[in-house]
């Protein structure tokens, strides 16, 4: 039987390449994005409206949004925090993720193993924090680790077959990354390939966990 996947933020660097590898493995996959398709994330109607035109059928539902920071970049020290950066981080890397899990249960069949991963970051993780900064990207990531953490635990009673899962991609070559050419990056493509084989490997004993890219568990 053939697969079905809903990839949102397809239109990204790593959600384009998701969406590409999922189809080359044979699955169907549904795209959303905000650029070609108007799914704001951040706006509960439009996550409502959109998902709910969907039929419940997806065996994969992957998060693939976030953005790292404005355009004075991740703070380096606590002078250099701003409310509205802040609010906005958490609008688009954890409020948007949240919404779409509350809007997407009814998609998640109950009968059969399902997947809901959302890409996370391993610099959301407090117990590998070594070198501080980056306020507003941390909190967002972290907030949004709660978020998979606590939904996992409230849908195994209902979904017992469910993986609800946070990623960490590793370092993505593409527009978040080209100014910190310091960090080793890889290629989408590979990124993808590397996650979609991480989700592959996921059991239901996984669910509520944060795992890296080759599958390591990352500390919360």
């Amino acid at each position: 039987m053939e697969e079905h996947a809903l990839v949102i933020g397809a239109s990204g660097g790593i959600g384009q390449a998701l969406a590409n590898e999922l189809k080359a493995r044979g699955t169907h996959v549904t795209c959303l994005s905000r650029s070609r398709d108007g799914l704001d994330i951040t706006s509960e109607d439009a996550v409502s409206t959109t998902l709910g035109r969907l039929q419940p059928q997806f065996d994969r539902i992957i998060v693939a949004t976030g953005i790292l920071s404005g355009e004075k970049g991740p703070e380096k020290s606590l002078f250099a925090l701003s409310a509205d950066e802040m609010e906005n981080l958490f609008a688009v890397n954890t409020i948007g993720p949240a919404l779409v899990l509350k809007h997407a249960k009814r998609l998640l069949p109950k009968d059969k193993r399902t997947v809901f991963a959302a890409l996370s970051a391993r610099v959301g993780s407090i117990g590998d924090n070594g070198l501080g900064g980056w306020y507003s990207y941390r909190a967002s990531k972290a907030a949004l680790n709660q978020v998979i953490r606590t939904a996992s635990i409230e849908l195994k009673r209902t979904h017992k077959h469910l993986v609800c899962s946070a990623l960490h991609p590793g370092t993505v070559e593409t527009e978040f990354t080209r100014n910190y050419p310091q960090h080793k990056t890889v290629p989408p493509q590979d990124a993808a390939s590397n996650l979609l084989n991480v989700i592959d490997n996921l059991t239901p004993d996984d669910s509520g966990q944060f795992f890296d890219w080759a599958g390591k568990r990352v500390p919360w």
